[in-house]
């Protein structure tokens, strides 16, 4: 059996520690904008939650309780338009990376099967494909694809890195073309919550998907909305005889969001307040970041939707990483997500209003 070290790339962001300590030795310390990790506090009716279930002593179920998927299936209905799903529409998962990285495997993918996944993209798309034995496929439109053998097609809006929104007619277009050729459709959709410059749609929106979810199944994550990263609550939703599919494996497997954490998920997916409220704190980063990095001679692309800035000087990236170490500035380099992105660099604006505001002032310097 090959080792895993032979099956996958190596883990690129252990590629970034030496730039990391170049970073963590400026005299005012490391502004740490490469992970698009979570650093505000959890809301706190989030926190009662989790803690007034804490007494849970029992298994929970894989498929969650009935009000965490009433919670689910009420979020559908409010937020992306998917009216009138229902319990078997919807599948609690142990945070969206585990569903990313195993979902081929899970749904029996193997050799001789391929996995379409964006040219420019979260690389965990490919080391999925990888971990089932399938062959990933690069893709920059999904019309030009070559259907033979293809199993998964990955689609992510507002997309990891660049932050670019697919429109509804471009979504509209997948979904047929994955139907006409009888490719399932994925999307990952975690940072749908979070548009500045364009309104992100899901594949479930019923004018994109014609208001079915045959072929269709659509990931979405708390980790951002609701600063959850640390809970590992997340869900899919879409077709009904997929997620059975999937139900059963899992069951099987044992993959069961914890009793507290199904609680959690209740409290953050009813309330929309704290959504609004971590959304204006990441637009005063997100413009204060923007303006310090294009007086410093960046260009921003894309962009119009996630929690990063794709920018570039017209350089290699990693030579952009390491000039921005010697500021202080981590940064994650482009190619870490497909050798297109090799001229530009990811920049997260998750780092708190300190840390964003001494960024600004390392950039102008």
């Amino acid at each position: 059996m090959p080792s895993v070290s032979t099956r996958l790339p190596v883990f690129p962001w252990d590629r970034l520690e030496p730039h990391k300590a170049t970073a963590s030795a400026h005299p005012d310390g490391i502004v740490d904008l490469s992970v698009g990790t979570p650093v505000d506090p959890v809301p706190g009716l989030i926190r009662a939650a989790l803690s007034g279930a804490a007494d849970s002593p029992g298994y929970p179920t894989v498929w969650g309780t009935p009000r965490l998927r009433d919670a689910i299936t009420g979020w559908l209905g409010r937020r992306l338009g998917a009216v009138g799903a229902g319990h078997t529409e919807v599948l609690p998962v142990v945070g969206s990376k585990e569903l990313v990285a195993s979902l081929p495997a899970q749904l029996g993918l193997g050799p001789g099967d391929r996995v379409a996944v964006p040219r420019l993209a979260y690389p965990t798309y490919e080391v999925g494909a990888l971990l089932a034995g399938a062959e990933p496929v690069p893709y920059e439109d999904v019309a030009e694809l070559d259907p033979r053998g293809l199993r998964l097609l990955w689609l992510n809006s507002p997309s990891n890195p660049t932050g670019r929104v697919l429109e509804k007619d471009q979504l509209r277009a997948a979904v047929a073309w994955a139907r006409e050729h009888g490719v399932l459709l994925v999307s990952d959709e975690c940072y749908l919550e979070l548009g500045w410059e364009a309104e992100p749609v899901s594949v479930l929106h019923p004018e994109v998907c014609g208001g079915g979810f045959e072929g269709l199944l659509a990931v979405h994550s708390l980790s951002k909305r609701s600063n959850l990263a640390g809970y590992r609550a997340a869900f899919v939703a879409g077709d009904a005889a997929l997620l059975g599919e999937l139900l059963a494996i899992r069951k099987h497997g044992g993959m069961m969001v914890p009793a507290p954490v199904q609680a959690a998920t209740v409290a953050a997916l009813d309330d929309d307040a704290h959504v609004a409220e971590q959304r204006e704190r990441y637009a005063r980063r997100r413009a204060a970041l923007r303006g310090a990095l294009e007086g410093a001679g960046f260009r921003i692309e894309h962009s119009e939707a996630s929690l990063y800035l794709w920018a570039t000087r017209d350089e290699p990236c990693w030579q952009t990483v390491a000039a921005l170490a010697e500021r202080g500035v981590l940064v994650a380099p482009g190619d870490f997500y497909g050798a297109a992105g090799e001229r530009h660099v990811r920049i997260a604006f998750t780092a708190t209003d300190e840390r964003v505001a001494a960024a600004v002032r390392r950039l102008g310097g």
